[in-house]
């Protein structure tokens, strides 16, 4: 959920709405697509993503956890959004039959809303489905905090609908295990959070890190800001008195010890419109990005977007995954739904799975993973060059070759960065 959204505050795209999408089963057969890389993908997932999908997209191949009981994936939840047991089972029923008798810690934290049929969040249901669907049978957690955190509107008179990171960040820490991998689909319009905030949050999140935790948070669904490419209609402008258009990056992507995940979309893949990207006025370049962030921006011309962005700011993202056409339940009926949402559970059940392989052979898990996946993890991951992310009045950026801002390093094989990663 993101709150640079004004109407909807949401990081989720609807698809067409649909109730009777084919059942996973009685798809038509139809030749496999043929990447680049050399992986074999089902034409069906350019209609309707699902566990398969992202299994055979991702080179996930038949993996199977070895060391479920040491490891664990955890979401959080903000907004009053909360999963529901009942859809997690349709969706279980659905694609991973193997899982239907799993279940979930549930942890309230200052009063989180608990789950009923009737409150199930679109977020929470996408982001339980995907992130314990695909990284089963990895035990999973979803933390339900409830609070608001200090803000500043991007516009007067905007409704606060940031998320109280700093609240779920006290409790993590407070209480014994945590999951080691974390994934969150919330953020904001890195201005609205006040630069004291984000500082004192982002030093939580790297506690964490340090503390052998993986974090992973949406990049945003706005490209470069707003999603509008109209210089007319554009509502990309500063408020610091100015009113001055500049690209709005997103927090907490922008904190240097998160992984900022991106989306793509078809197959083969190409960046989806709405991936945010960008780079930070709060927060400068960390040293795992001089080099692929340092080449980006020398081949960048300087004049293009001149005062529209930091050259010198921490880039988001660092890697994506699909975000389109999530096949998933809410409420009891099949609904089609995307986002970076989609994206960083997806990679974060991957990131989980790698944590599994590491553990099995008696190793550590990944902990703080960007410096790991700008080194030893480069080769592990499909380069997108087609597509772009508007907003602000602009096209936004291209996708190309190497680290962008829009895809970042791009989307994951799980076999090569298994290899990478020293979970071999």
């Amino acid at each position: 959920m993101f709150a640079l959204w004004k109407g909807l505050k949401t990081t989720l795209h609807y698809e067409d709405h649909i109730e009777e999408l084919p059942t996973v089963n009685s798809l038509v057969s139809a030749p496999k697509i043929k990447l680049a890389s050399g992986i074999s993908v089902d034409p069906a997932c350019n209609t309707s993503i699902t566990i398969s999908c992202l299994q055979q997209l991702y080179n996930i191949g038949g993996y199977v956890p070895k060391a479920p009981q040491k490891n664990g994936i955890g979401i959080t939840g903000y907004l009053e959004e909360v999963p529901n047991n009942a859809d997690l089972k349709s969706f279980y029923l659905d694609q991973r039959p193997e899982a239907v008798n799993s279940t979930f810690k549930f942890i309230s934290v200052n009063g989180g809303l608990n789950q009923t049929l009737e409150k199930a969040g679109t977020e929470a249901n996408l982001d339980v489905q995907v992130a314990f669907g695909l990284s089963y049978p990895t035990p999973g957690t979803f933390w339900s905090t409830a609070g608001s955190p200090p803000f500043k509107p991007d516009v007067p008179g905007e409704e606060n609908s940031n998320e109280p990171y700093a609240d779920w960040i006290d409790y993590v820490l407070s209480h014994g295990k945590i999951p080691q991998t974390i994934s969150t689909s919330y953020g904001d319009s890195e201005q609205s959070v006040p630069q004291s905030y984000a500082r004192r949050t982002c030093a939580g999140f790297a506690q964490l890190g340090a503390r052998g935790i993986s974090l992973l948070f949406s990049s945003g669904d706005g490209g470069v800001g707003d999603g509008d490419p109209d210089p007319k209609t554009q509502t990309c402008f500063t408020n610091d008195g100015r009113n001055a258009t500049r690209f709005l990056s997103t927090f907490p992507a922008s904190c240097p010890y998160v992984t900022a995940v991106g989306g793509t979309n078809n197959v083969p893949e190409a960046a989806v419109f709405f991936s945010g990207g960008g780079f930070s006025d709060y927060f400068p370049r960390p040293w795992y990005q001089e080099a692929a962030v340092g080449k980006w921006i020398k081949n960048f011309p300087k004049d293009t977007y001149k005062d529209l962005f930091n050259r010198n700011g921490r880039g988001i993202p660092d890697v994506a995954a699909q975000g389109r056409r999530f096949r998933i339940f809410w409420k009891g009926r099949i609904i089609s739904i995307g986002g970076t949402s989609a994206s960083t559970p997806a990679f974060a059940a991957i990131v989980a799975l790698l944590n599994d392989a590491r553990l099995a052979k008696g190793k550590s898990t990944l902990g703080f993973l960007n410096p790991l996946l700008y080194t030893k993890g480069l080769e592990g991951f499909n380069d997108i060059t087609q597509g772009n992310n508007p907003g602000c009045g602009t096209a936004g950026f291209n996708a190309t070759k190497g680290w962008n801002p829009v895809t970042g390093l791009g989307t994951p094989n799980f076999q090569k960065l298994k290899s990478l990663l020293a979970c071999d």
